[in-house]
């Protein structure tokens, strides 16, 4: 079954908006590992919007699953990183103004750095991931990065996915058979949710996990985070 790992930034989001330390980021982390998540997702920016660093920190030591941190690899992100060694580093290439993570890598023009930041990674323990669109070329370039995982950016499909389901899987089933042949294992992530999860898993071989927060986050103010995490997960299976 593929992974769920869930994005626990929205819950920071909440805390943040009122100060204080309500919702609690860290024990969101532990509930949604005991209602079944098989991981947990945090993403620090810069202006700590959301997740802030020493968020990331604190919740090193109560997880029990996966644990997966994005961003962008400035040196402060890259610091973080090995310090902490989380099962798994997602590189991102947004600027640090970005709302949210809106495009992928250009694993071409990059290639060198991140070659070189991914092999830093590498060294101290950490799987690497690299998110990316699904452009065959770019995702060829991913290997030579010596990266081990691609993460498909997934908006596009979500967003065509209520006019033509078929044309929206089509470029991702084909950017997956691109990554099974450069011997890269697969990822994804971004606006997933409860109506388009199930068929997307369904026709993405090789899917190895998904990281969902905002949807996710979303539907548990109506449906419970416990509840809501088994219903994503049953949508894996």
């Amino acid at each position: 079954m593929t992974r769920l790992s869930v994005n626990i930034n929205k819950i920071a989001t909440l805390r943040n908006a009122r100060g204080g330390n309500y919702p609690n980021v860290l024990d969101a982390a532990i509930k949604c590992q005991q209602f079944g998540a098989e991981g947990i997702t945090v993403h620090p920016r810069p202006d700590e919007r959301h997740i802030r660093y020493q968020d990331v920190l604190d919740i090193k030591p109560i997880i029990k699953t996966e644990f997966n941190i994005e961003g962008y690899p400035s040196e402060q992100f890259i610091k973080l990183v090995l310090d902490i060694k989380p099962t798994q580093v997602t590189l991102v290439p947004d600027p640090p103004d970005a709302l949210t993570s809106n495009a992928g890598w250009d694993t071409i023009k990059n290639k060198m750095f991140l070659k070189d930041v991914i092999s830093r990674f590498q060294s101290a323990g950490i799987r690497t991931s690299i998110f990316i669109e699904t452009d065959t070329e770019l995702i060829k370039n991913a290997a030579d990065t010596g990266t081990d995982r691609i993460e498909l950016y997934t908006e596009p499909y979500a967003d065509l996915f209520p006019i033509d389901k078929e044309q929206a899987i089509a470029p991702f089933a084909k950017a997956a058979e691109t990554a099974k042949i450069a011997g890269l294992g697969l990822n994804a992530g971004h606006d997933l949710n409860l109506d388009n999860l199930k068929y997307f898993n369904q026709n993405i071989p090789g899917l190895l996990e998904v990281s969902i927060g905002h949807a996710l986050i979303s539907d548990a103010l109506y449906l419970g985070l416990e509840n809501t995490i088994q219903m994503y997960l049953r949508e894996l299976k």
